[in-house]
């Protein structure tokens, strides 16, 4: 998953890039990247690291200009290169910055076909830049000294006609202005602002409300499935559905990946944590009326609203027995699997009172690979715990991920060919509690009737926009190991107008 910001305004956009990217640090701690345009020249910055790591004072003062793209990477495919951090960008036509969020599942293909029949080289593995350079062929086809609104929308829609997968999409082209576009299924979000200003009006697309709203813009609306938005260089907007769309959201935006002060597609994930939170409480009560929990603890950060209601429904205390290191990442997106184990015990402290001689009804929002919950149970034992229940606010996940999560293969997935009742003793519960799908869906869909189905396919392993066979998925696990990526470091800001670096 990637977060991915874009903003035309009418000062320099450094700093509201950089202050959005650090409001979407979550959607990927591997690399972050930058690039502004500024007196007819783009400039780029992108490494490994967090956003504060890769932006310095000496980086910020020379990405200047008032329109601009930024993303960070938790990496799905390709390596962990710093080559590969986005945005990417390509010089014909005009000079195109391109920051992607999600996944194309026929980018294979395409790459074959850019080289054998539109003549362009893809220099890396990621589906990003075989993304950018669909868009700039289908651009150079319109290509012309002033391009229009229509021109844009031509050559957007020959990028849906030949992308498949789960996609939204920001982009800048020099001397032009900025577009944004999101898959037909609108599986992966993408939202946009405007704001007011003396110097004119001003607009920003990121994948998350919070990101918009905490820059100082007022949220418009989200980007809808299969349309495309061009903000010219006089700051006018246009807008035109080039396919037809149908919402399908990802469900796992809204049970883990956004944030809770985050609205997509109409929804609040704040709302959608506390009533998958009730819709728990009620299995709980229905199917084990005689329970004997004596306490509700959260997995913090971002189970406790579901935590706090299951509690409140079921008449029992609230308490936060782990404390959580804010300096460690979310283990989750954390690549490599040693590294996930070994950051559980630094990222989670027990506060034992809280356990000693309780049974505790443990709640997190997911189980993924079960390494993070199996030593959070051994830790709540180890303080005292006289039994440990666990409760995932998700249904069990049994399938990968291929619209841009990191869920390479079905092995890693500890639900994958157990029943619950295994994954129970695989994971050391003395009883464990699924979400049901069909309650997951509707506790959403409640909150925004507008969409009555979404991109559940980590559950029940139907993948909405098509085209995924086994063979697909075993070279998507194959192309995702993690033994084959690499990292590589660099630090320099580029005038890409001169190819001449001004580190």
């Amino acid at each position: 998953m990637c977060g991915i910001v874009g903003i035309s305004a009418t000062v320099n956009v450094n700093q509201l890039l950089f202050d959005a990217l650090t409001v979407l640090q979550h959607r990927g701690q591997d690399a972050a990247g930058m690039v502004t345009l500024g007196d007819g020249h783009f400039f780029l910055r992108k490494d490994n690291g967090l956003v504060r790591d890769v932006f310095r004072t000496r980086h910020m003062k020379k990405l200047s200009g008032n329109v601009g793209i930024a993303h960070v990477r938790y990496p799905t495919a390709g390596t962990s290169s710093s080559a590969e951090a986005q945005p990417f960008y390509v010089n014909s036509p005009y000079g195109i910055a391109l920051a992607h969020n999600g996944n194309l599942t026929n980018a294979e293909a395409i790459k074959e076909d850019l080289f054998k029949t539109d003549l362009r080289h893809i220099n890396t593995r990621s589906d990003s830049e075989v993304l950018l350079n669909v868009l700039a062929h289908e651009l150079s086809k319109v290509a012309k000294l002033e391009l229009r609104p229509d021109d844009i929308f031509t050559a957007v829609r020959q990028v849906y006609q030949r992308c498949e997968g789960g996609y939204a999409v920001i982009s800048m082209i020099n001397g032009h202005g900025v577009l944004a576009f999101r898959d037909p299924y609108g599986i992966r979000p993408l939202i946009y602002g405007k704001r007011e200003t003396e110097k004119g009006v001003e607009y920003m697309f990121a994948s998350e409300s919070v990101a918009i709203t905490a820059s100082g813009f007022e949220l418009v609306r989200d980007v809808a499935p299969g349309e495309c938005i061009y903000v010219d260089e006089k700051n006018e907007l246009h807008s035109f559905q080039c396919v037809e769309g149908v919402n399908r959201p990802c469900m796992f935006e809204y049970v883990y990946l956004a944030r809770p002060d985050s609205i997509i597609d109409g929804i609040s994930v704040y709302q959608a944590h506390l009533r998958m939170g009730q819709t728990l409480a009620n299995k709980i009560l229905r199917e084990w009326p005689d329970h004997d929990i004596d306490v509700v603890m959260p997995i913090p950060d971002t189970s406790r609203n579901s935590a706090l209601e299951i509690a409140t429904c079921l008449g029992l205390p609230y308490r936060e027995g782990f404390v959580k290191n804010r300096y460690i990442g979310r283990t989750f997106i954390m690549p490599g699997q040693e590294v996930r184990k070994k950051s559980v015990r630094q990222k989670l402290n027990a506060i034992g009172q809280e356990f000693a001689g309780k049974n505790v009804l443990l709640v997190d929002d997911s189980i993924v690979r079960g390494t993070t919950c199996q030593q959070i149970i051994e830790m709540a034992r180890e303080s005292g715990a006289r039994k440990v229940y666990f409760c995932s606010a998700a249904p069990a996940i049994r399938f990968p991920n291929v619209y841009g999560i990191d869920m390479p293969t079905s092995e890693e997935l500890i639900a994958h060919g157990r029943t619950e009742k295994e994954v129970e003793q695989a994971i050391g519960a003395d009883r464990l509690v699924y979400q049901e799908l069909g309650d997951l869906k509707k506790t959403v869909s409640s909150l925004c009737p507008q969409i009555d189905d979404f991109d559940c396919s980590v559950f029940d392993g139907k993948y909405v926009a098509g085209g995924i066979n086994k063979d697909y998925l075993n070279r998507l696990a194959a192309s995702r190991n993690e033994k084959t990526r690499s990292s590589e470091q660099s630090d320099s800001i580029m005038d890409i107008h001169n190819e001449e670096e001004v580190a």
